[in-house]
């Protein structure tokens, strides 16, 4: 028995592998920045339907 075709086949299966463009830890802390980010653009419109004076609830004059 020959072990050839095996490691032929071994040998093209580890062709087909990719390597990340970033290291895995890069991921998360992007993940992390991002919601950081949308969490700022968030803080930023707190309250802002009480500044601009528009109330819609209990406005009954």
């Amino acid at each position: 028995m020959s072990f050839s075709p095996l490691l032929t086949h071994l040998a093209a299966a580890e062709e087909h592998t990719r390597e990340l463009p970033i290291p895995t830890w890069a991921y998360g802390a992007l993940a992390a920045f991002g919601f950081a980010a949308l969490l700022g653009v968030l803080w930023t419109f707190r309250n802002t339907a009480a500044k601009t004076g528009q109330h819609t609830h209990g406005d009954h004059h």
